[in-house]
């Protein structure tokens, strides 16, 4: 199925900002609206918030119409979430396919958003998986320069753009209900880059995925996955969460994948550097924990697609800094020369 890519803002346009998630916005204001100041003056676009941006508790009806008002305005030139949550999956069912389908622009968000993008992509459109304003937009001191590299190339261009591959990294997260988090640049500590599986060729082919746990969700409440020959010599992509499911957990949900018939479709995957830490759920050992997903990763595909070339390590998950990729767009993953080109 082929995509339709809407048209770029430019600077000067309005954008909405919206919360389909959840409304953390109300409850932490302050990288919220460090990410408004951001979007006005570091990319000259006009934020516009709808009733439901900052309200904790609203119904999946109200983040329905947000929106659908937003898709609906011609004057706004794209859609970007304030945060992602766990129950997006709930607004699905209220959304208006016609009225988004005769307005498509390009929506910007990651984990529970996957569930948006997915959507989206069913109807057509092609959307961006990044890119959220109280995270990549609202960074302490400064955004990361590869992630501003990348938002820009999405928001603004079209055409090939590149992915680079970082050589540090962070995951651990600040009080964002104090001031001072705010005057210090997160601490980035080494990385190794990219991990390459088998890289003997290059692929090419439309990108697919998103995060792995919301991924499952919508295979267990029967929606939005289609039969597998669908997604046949697309380019999967997925990442885990902050909540940091276990490599058994992995395994089990790519092993469903792969019973489906969904791993042998991919003959390309890139799999995002996994968070290892958050305020609530900490590892004991980083480095185990990357390994044995890796391990997970690795024992899924080679007892369901054995064939496929995987990437590890890609930054575009939970992690600091987050490359921007686009949901139904062109990528190629060229394993001779080490790179990830997508299409913006």
């Amino acid at each position: 199925m082929s995509s339709i890519n809407p048209p770029k803002p430019r600077p000067g346009d309005r954008v909405a900002v919206v919360s389909p998630g959840a409304g953390v916005a109300g409850l932490f204001p302050l990288p919220h609206e460090l990410g408004l100041h951001r979007l006005r003056t570091d990319f000259g676009l006009i934020p516009v918030e709808y009733p439901a941006t900052r309200k904790m508790g609203s119904t999946p009806r109200e983040r329905a119409d947000d929106l659908h008002a937003a898709f609906a305005d011609p004057d706004i030139k794209a859609v970007i979430a304030t945060i992602g949550g766990d129950d997006q999956i709930t607004v699905l069912k209220h959304l208006d396919d016609d009225l988004v389908k005769a307005n498509p622009k390009p929506y910007f968000g990651h984990s529970d958003n996957t569930n948006l993008l997915v959507w989206l992509h069913n109807h057509g459109i092609r959307s961006f998986r990044g890119g959220s304003v109280m995270v990549q937009f609202g960074r302490p001191v400064a955004m990361h320069p590869a992630t501003r590299d990348s938002l820009e190339a999405a928001l603004f261009t079209a055409g090939e753009y590149r992915l680079r591959e970082s050589t540090a990294h962070g995951d651990k997260d600040s009080p964002w209900d104090d001031p001072r988090t705010f005057d210090t640049e997160p601490v980035l500590e080494p990385s190794g880059g990219w991990t390459w599986h088998q890289p003997h060729h290059a692929v090419t082919g439309r990108s697919w995925g998103g995060n792995l746990e919301v991924l499952s969700w919508l295979m267990m409440a029967g929606k939005e996955i289609d039969d597998p020959e669908h997604y046949a010599g697309k380019v999967l992509f997925f990442e885990t969460s902050e909540e940091m499911p276990s490599a058994t957990e992995v395994y089990r949900i790519l092993r469903h994948m792969g019973e489906r018939g969904l791993l042998r479709q991919f003959p390309a995957a890139l799999v995002g550097r996994p968070t290892t830490w958050s305020s609530d759920n900490r590892t004991t050992d980083r480095a185990i924990y990357t390994a044995r997903q890796r391990e997970a990763v690795l024992r899924a595909f080679g007892e369901y697609a054995p064939d496929t070339m995987i990437v590890f390590d890609v930054d575009l998950g939970h992690t600091d800094p987050q490359v921007v990729i686009p949901v139904g767009g062109p990528v190629e993953v060229d394993g001779p020369r080490r790179t990830i080109t997508v299409t913006c």
